[in-house]
């Protein structure tokens, strides 16, 4: 992350809801399917912990599930589209589940390999560190509206850290995560909050 990001810049990165890929842990990439209807609880669930928050800006990811969230979710904002908010292009594993993906390559991670005829990491840390550089620019609190995969990576990116150690940050649907500063150092990035639902939020 830009150190010289302004210290103030706070962002709020939100993960879509429950779809009936997720709930099967189906790769979902661009295939556009809607919320089920326990996601769109959720997203109304997380809306109760973030309307009363100020934000500058809201981001979303144009795929339906992310917009229809930020819909729900209810900020007092417009949203802006942003390509770069889109999940991971699973190319050749779109719609497949890792647990079958290992039974022809036992060691494979998305975030070490890659998707054949999709995105390989580099390219994934590539988008990330493009829209940091952007949201960097910005000030105060940030929303952004995006997807399990690529909301890890990003989180991975704002502290530095290699796109293959996105592994130990997964997010579940209808969470929040919180990018920030340091408040004793002001130019040291920080994840503030990981991976937080709706029933454990105090915000």
């Amino acid at each position: 992350m830009n150190s010289k990001s302004s210290p103030s810049l706070c962002l709020y990165l939100i993960r879509h809801g429950e779809t009936e890929w997720s709930i099967d842990r189906r790769h979902t990439g661009f295939t556009d399917i809607p919320l089920t209807q326990n996601g769109e609880n959720e997203a109304r669930a997380l809306g109760e912990h973030l309307r009363n928050i100020p934000f500058a800006h809201v981001l979303t990811s144009p795929l339906q599930r992310a917009q229809r969230t930020c819909a729900l979710v209810g900020l007092n904002q417009a949203p802006e589209l942003e390509p770069d908010l889109t999940e991971w292009d699973y190319g050749d594993y779109e719609g497949k589940r890792s647990v079958d993906i290992h039974k022809e390559r036992p060691d494979w991670t998305i975030f070490r390999d890659g998707c054949p005829q999709g995105e390989m990491p580099a390219q994934v840390c590539a988008r990330a560190d493009r829209l940091l550089t952007r949201l960097g620019k910005l000030d105060g609190n940030i929303a952004l509206f995006s997807h399990g995969h690529f909301g890890s990576v990003l989180a991975t990116r704002w502290i530095d850290l290699a796109v293959v150690e996105a592994q130990h940050f997964p997010l579940g649907t209808a969470s929040v995560s919180i990018l920030t500063f340091n408040s004793h150092y002001l130019t040291v990035p920080v994840i503030a909050l990981l991976n937080a639902i709706p029933q454990s939020l105090n915000l």
